[in-house]
């Protein structure tokens, strides 16, 4: 392994691997590690030389910013140089950058107000303005000479031509191109439709945007820019802290990132940091940390520099949503309809704030498409409460030897033949009696969301389908518990808790069940539409496709798949044993609201003070409306609270989808119209 070396070998080692990635990174768009083993990498660099300085070396590559400048583009000499940023990857480490500032202020001073910002995931500029007028922007590259980009950069409308108010002769503003989350999706989504390769992530999208030699390409991809700092400037304002630099930057005609803020100590930075972890979905663009500054400019150029980065700021990075793992196997998941699902099987991982073993492959296409194989090195990305998934495989370092992968014949479980339906992307397990399939089903209708039966946990339904004591969701209120007494760990209290829970579940809402009996295609939602309109199972298994098909927002599919269900054997049976069993599901109330929303679709985003999100949710239905979790062409109106999400705002603009507030919210409800 590569840490068995010794030092004056593993630091030659990382040299060439933080070489080559660099070059992957800053010079061609195209990087084979997440961010996070990137800085690793480069982490364990800078410890293995700090230890063994006599191994140092000046132009070592910890001590570069950036990437070489292309060929391609003309170079451009920054007048004042464009520094990297440290990093601090936990809170310990942002203190203890703190604590050094201090020292090296000394006992008399201290630093009395911090700047934060978001650490924006783009492409450095530097954008030069002579007597107003935009004459050059350039990438960062190695800090000391960029690449001209200034064809493309005028295409940016974020970033003003000629500037507003009393511009000084010469001044330089510094930011970062990005593209927005929602841009990033349409922009993948025409790659896909025109049969181009989709862009891996917004990052990747806006550099290699900004690089394309036709500025026409660069146009119709919807870049946007943030300023966070000055370069050089001549006859410039007398500015005495990053914040005013902010206010200047406004002054002259850019837009300044919203989320930024001044504090007077770390601990208010840690605060910040706090909030925005959570927030990191919220917003219609990627950032992946928090860069926090000294506020002062005079203190900044006193506090100086290293040969790599400014001693005065830092950048906090959050918790990596990608990581590179080793894929271990592909298994296959049966699920509660047959679905053959393969998955990974991972060396654990911490990502996304949790440690993953598992991610999705979806099915045979995506593992074909992505060509990810037993053995490989994967990127793995987990963001927010996302199910992880895997990006693709490491190239560089993948065995000569290694075969793709291919997709099993026949069931895990069962071993019989698997089946891919025409027209379907899965394979299935087209026998119902499968012993995945029978757990998956009573596991589904167990859960919290169906008859929320507790103490009925995986391990119980194991037992009692191994054991033949139940066959199908049926059985659950027909079997004994007390034929549990004779298995090891079941004692009066588990059969005492179990029979209880039975007994209160028998009474769930009609919806509840309908979603529990793990009908395909039929959701929660539509469970709740079906007990709505026909009030009984019997009622539900009596009608025909047109009387189903004719509940709003149900449709055809849905409809055929609720007769074929209640008519086959296995659902004839199981009505039967619910009957049998004792199961009396809670009739869906009448409301007796004003159905003032009749026909509207009402999404809610974000936090309202009078009304939770169940609760604005039922008051919307409870007046006919529909409350969907997204905003499309349908939707009547966006009900925006406290940190509403960004791509719900966006898409409501760019739909001309209105807008309300809570109180306009409350005017709809009682009266059916929008207010104007």
């Amino acid at each position: 392994m590569a840490t068995e070396l010794d030092p004056a070998s593993r630091i030659a080692e990382l040299r060439e691997l933080v070489a080559h990635h660099s070059r992957l990174y800053y010079e061609q768009d195209t990087p084979e590690l997440p961010d996070a083993d990137f800085d690793r990498l480069q982490r364990e660099l800078r410890d293995l030389e700090d230890a063994h300085p006599e191994l140092a070396a000046e132009d070592s590559i910890i001590n570069t910013v950036g990437g070489a400048p292309s060929a391609a583009f003309a170079p451009v000499e920054h007048e004042v140089k464009m520094a990297s940023l440290d990093n601090a990857f936990d809170l310990d480490e942002l203190r203890g950058w703190g604590e050094r500032l201090e020292r090296r202020l000394g006992d008399e001073r201290s630093i009395d107000a911090y700047a934060i910002e978001l650490k924006f995931d783009g492409l450095a500029l530097s954008i030069r303005y002579e007597n107003g007028e935009l004459v050059r922007a350039a990438t960062r590259g190695d800090g000391t000479t960029g690449e001209d980009v200034t064809h493309t950069v005028r295409t940016i409308k974020d970033i003003p031509h000629t500037l507003t108010g009393s511009p000084p002769p010469v001044v330089e503003v510094r930011g970062e191109a990005y593209m927005r989350r929602s841009t990033f999706d349409a922009l993948n989504e025409a790659q896909e439709a025109a049969g181009l390769k989709a862009y891996v992530n917004p990052r990747n999208a806006a550099a290699g945007s900004i690089r394309q030699k036709d500025a026409a390409v660069a146009a119709t991809r919807g870049l946007s820019f943030w300023p966070y700092q000055l370069g050089q400037v001549v006859d410039g304002p007398e500015l005495q802290s990053h914040t005013d630099t902010f206010d200047f930057l406004t002054s002259i005609g850019f837009t300044v990132n919203d989320h930024t803020r001044k504090v007077d100590s770390l601990d208010g930075v840690v605060a910040f940091i706090e909030e925005y972890q959570n927030r990191r979905h919220d917003l219609d663009y990627e950032f992946d940390g928090v860069v926090t500054k000294v506020n002062s400019l005079a203190m900044q150029r006193e506090l100086g520099s290293t040969a790599r980065a400014p001693r005065w700021a830092i950048a906090y990075k959050m918790p990596p949503e990608e990581r590179a793992t080793r894929l271990i196997d592909i298994p296959i998941s049966i699920g509660t309809n047959g679905s053959a699902t393969p998955y990974a099987l991972l060396e654990p991982v911490f990502v996304g704030g949790v440690t993953v073993t598992n991610a999705t492959l979806h099915n045979q296409d995506q593992v074909a498409a992505k060509d990810v194989r037993p053995g490989d090195m994967v990127i793995v990305r987990r963001a927010g409460d996302v199910i992880p998934e895997v990006v693709g495989p490491v190239l560089s370092e993948r065995d000569p030897k290694s075969v793709p992968w291919v997709f099993p014949s026949d069931c895990p479980v069962c071993a019989r033949p698997l089946v891919r339906p025409e027209g379907e992307a899965r394979h299935r397990c087209p026998f119902a009696d499968c012993p995945a399939q029978v757990r998956g089903r009573i596991e589904h209708f167990a859960q919290r969301s169906a008859m929320d039966i507790e103490h009925f946990g995986e391990r119980t339904i194991d037992l009692l389908v191994t054991e033949g004591l139940i066959s199908d969701v049926g059985d659950v209120f027909l079997f004994d518990p007390e034929d549990l007494r004779r298995f090891e760990g079941f004692g009066d209290t588990s059969i005492e808790n179990l029979a209880a829970a039975l007994e209160s579940s028998r009474t769930r809402p009609l919806g509840k069940v309908i979603f529990g009996l793990a009908i395909p295609h039929v959701g929660s939602s539509n469970g709740e539409l079906l007990a709505k309109a026909f009030g009984s199972i019997d009622a539900v298994a009596a009608a025909t496709v047109e009387q189903i098909a004719a509940v709003d927002g149900v449709g055809p599919i849905i409809a055929e798949s609720v007769v074929e269900w209640f008519a086959s054997d296995v659902g004839l049976e199981i009505v039967r044993k619910l009957h049998e069993g004792r199961v009396r599901p809670e009739a869906p109330k009448v409301s007796t609201l004003e159905p003032t929303l009749t026909g509207m679709s009402i999404v809610v985003s974000g936090g309202l003070a009078n009304y939770g999100r169940a609760e604005a949710k039922e008051a919307i239905l409870g007046r006919g409306g529909k409350a969907p979790g997204s905003v499309s062409k349908n939707t009547t109106a966006l009900v925006v609270g406290n940190d509403p999400g960004a791509s719900k705002v966006t898409k409501a603009e760019d739909l001309g989808v209105p807008i309300l507030d809570e109180a306009q919210f409350e005017v709809l409800l009682e009266t059916g119209e929008l207010p104007t």
